[in-house]
């Protein structure tokens, strides 16, 4: 039957929601046998690019001209860089620093979430190094001292690093402390589970697959519902001061 319209997915001018019945697909340039779900740019608003790459076997990245992270959601990766060759499982994940001539492919049908970002260096610390790893290895720890909501820190909480990207879990029935407003966007994908979202003034009934984006002092609010728990990743631009780089 024709869904006559309707869609859970909106457009606001400090928040995004899409579903995956509003997805499209595209080729990025340099990619093979890969296609790319793009969620969020600077065509939005962001100062940054998020999108989900979809591999099929022996499917590839192209290069990109910032720094890259990229998060296994299903299948395997192979990233190669600095002469070395790693695989990355389901819930593994890399990061790559600006200007580091690597490749990323998969063997197999594959499914990852992918984050780029112009880096901002600062004059008086060292650039971020390589990382790869997997979710697993990183302990979670209870937000706002409620065990019942737990995060987990992917990158380091260092000024080499200009972004953060977390998993945070949340038990049926737990919720954030408060609703926040800060400087900080943020891209978010749901891995599990659903609840409601508070963006600005409106509440979205949120599943996995759903992909937000939260412009600056967008008004922020999420309470997990179900009989599961409930999980996502979420980007933040972090460490910087406000005054450095400007808003596209």
């Amino acid at each position: 039957m024709h869904n006559l319209g309707q869609t859970r997915s909106s457009q606001q001018p400090n928040h995004l929601v899409l579903t995956a019945d509003t997805f499209v697909r595209t080729t990025l340039p340099g990619m093979k046998a890969c296609s790319a779900i793009v969620h969020a740019g600077p065509a939005l608003g962001a100062r940054f690019t998020e999108y989900t790459a979809e591999f099929e076997p022996d499917g590839e990245l192209g290069s990109t001209p910032a720094q890259r992270f990229i998060f296994v959601m299903e299948g395997g990766v192979n990233v190669e860089a600095e002469g070395k060759r790693s695989e990355l499982g389901v819930r593994g994940y890399a990061y790559l620093p600006q200007g580091m001539l690597h490749r990323i492919s998969a063997s197999g049908k594959s499914r990852g979430l992918v984050i780029e970002k112009p880096y901002q260096a600062l004059a008086s610390v060292e650039p971020p190094h390589a990382i790869l790893s997997n979710e697993d290895a990183i302990a979670s720890h209870p937000l706002d001292n409620d065990p019942s909501l737990q995060v987990k820190c992917l990158l380091p909480d260092t000024m080499s690093f200009d972004f953060a990207v977390n998993t945070m879990v949340y038990q049926p029935g737990a919720s954030l402390s408060r609703v926040e407003i800060h400087v900080m966007e943020h891209g978010l994908i749901m891995l599990e589970g659903g609840g409601i979202y508070r963006l600005g003034d409106a509440w979205y009934p949120v599943t996995a697959g759903d992909f937000i984006w939260m412009g600056p002092w967008c008004p922020q609010w999420f309470g997990a519902l179900g009989k599961v728990p409930a999980k996502y990743l979420i980007y933040k631009d972090w460490n910087r001061h406000p005054l450095t780089g400007t808003r596209p």
